[in-house]
């Protein structure tokens, strides 16, 4: 298996490579990129006055994970595009990716065992219409294919893609491989948006474009099972709805934008309140599953420029919190807001410094559920002492070596993990390498 990654690494360097050599075009007919991220944590042992199966362990502990991703692209026709990208993953969260809501490392979403595995993470097909003379000039990037675009469009995309591709972006918390590494940094954490184990999901989205603003709505499936990878077939009782508006403008000439999010999520789900009335000693919210049930919420999401190189962001999120959480992880509101710096001032243009402060809750009946013993598929200790999850997370990114290999040291600080006073405080201690062409 390892000869096999080693000849498939060599073979897309090759590629990439070929392709980078190539003239630079106002329309690109097809593209490759390449990305390699390694996440390896470690925690001290921990003050814990019990634990649970879903618990972190309070011993000290190292985990690794990997992930490495092909990214092709390809120009069908006008306007119509076409994406491939298979990805191999592998490694572990800091005890089996348990026991923290807002998990320190953003990569174990993909990652679904121990041992690598290939897969194909988004294949999906895209069509575009534009109208008006004002362009944009899109770069060639990951997933993105360098053309001049109208800033006036409507464009429909069908097939298997990850929600975070297209919704709830943010210029400084979004992408756990370059950014912040906490799962409630990447995305407005209380949304429970759809997706299999490794992130990804099948369906429809459509957006609408205008000058200064964008009109975002996606209607995709659901999987059988809470944190499963088999979809759901009885797809008028099992889907997704999500819609969001963007409204970009710029203050004293500096960028910002605000992202209003909303979501309904339909289908097989336990109902946390039935759960405790049929077993008040050991609910299990697994046994109340049943088609009709819903959760919906929405998030705000905000990024604003100050100078060139510095910005700040938040976000705030809720969702209902009567079902259980099915796709993401076990946060029903949330608030998040942090800076990043780039190293200009020290003559290090292409590093960058980030800092962010993360606020996690959980409604009356998800609480209620784990205080009683219930489980839920990431948290649970069996019994709970409640008060918001509190995290702080610190990074510093360098440029090893011109935009293409960079490091990444990171701190976290974890207080009330799993929403338990009775266990912590954690600290984590990280370092990421991330290589992208």
């Amino acid at each position: 298996m390892k000869k096999h990654i080693l000849l498939l690494h060599i073979l897309l360097f090759v590629v990439i490579q070929t392709v980078l050599a190539q003239d630079t075009v106002k329309q690109e007919r097809y593209s490759f990129h390449f990305q390699e991220t390694i996440i390896t944590q470690y925690k001290p042992p921990f003050n814990a006055l019990y634990t649970g199966k879903n618990s972190l362990l309070p011993t000290a502990e190292t985990q690794s994970s990997i992930t490495t991703t092909f990214f092709g692209a390809a120009r069908l026709w006008k306007g119509a595009e076409a994406y491939f990208n298979p990805e191999l993953s592998g490694g572990a969260g800091l005890s089996q990716t348990l026991g923290i809501a807002g998990f320190p490392n953003g990569e174990t979403f993909r990652v679904g065992g121990v041992q690598n595995k290939i897969y194909i993470a988004r294949l999906y097909f895209k069509q575009n219409f534009e109208w008006g003379k004002e362009k944009d000039t899109i770069e060639s990037d990951v997933n993105q294919l360098a053309c001049l675009k109208s800033k006036r469009y409507f464009s429909f995309a069908v097939g298997k893609f990850n929600m975070g591709d297209f919704f709830d972006q943010n210029n400084f918390s979004h992408d756990p491989r370059t950014q912040f590494m906490n799962w409630a940094l990447m995305d407005n954490a209380a949304w429970d948006y759809p997706a299999n184990t490794r992130g990804y999901v099948i369906g429809a989205y459509t957006e609408l474009g205008q000058r200064t603003w964008t009109l975002r709505f996606a209607f995709t499936m659901n999987v059988t099972r809470a944190n499963s990878s088999i979809w759901d077939a009885n797809i008028g009782k099992a889907n997704t709805q999500t819609i969001e508006f963007e409204k970009r403008y710029q203050i004293k000439g500096q960028k910002g934008t605000l992202r209003v999010l909303g979501f309904l999520n339909n289908g097989k789900f336990g109902n946390y309140n039935l759960a405790i009335a049929q077993n008040p000693n050991a609910p299990n919210v697994d046994s109340t599953q049943h088609y009709g049930r819903h959760k919906y919420g929405f998030g705000i999401n905000t990024d604003q420029y100050l100078t060139k190189d510095f910005g700040l962001f938040a976000k705030a999120s809720y969702n209902d919190g009567h079902t259980e959480t099915w796709f993401f992880t076990e946060i029903d509101r949330s608030f998040t807001f942090g800076g990043v710096l780039k190293g200009s001032q020290w003559k290090r243009g292409s590093d960058e410094a980030g800092l962010a402060f993360i606020t996690n809750g959980l409604s009356a009946p998800h609480r209620n559920y784990l205080a009683d013993g219930g489980y839920g598929f990431l948290i649970g200790d069996g019994k709970l002492n409640y008060a918001p999850e509190m995290i702080a997370e610190f990074y510093y990114k360098i440029d090893v070596y011109q935009k293409k290999f960079f490091l990444t040291p990171d701190y976290q600080f974890i207080l009330h993990p799993a929403y338990n006073k009775d266990r912590g405080p954690v600290n984590v201690l990280g370092i990421r390498a991330h290589v992208e062409f």
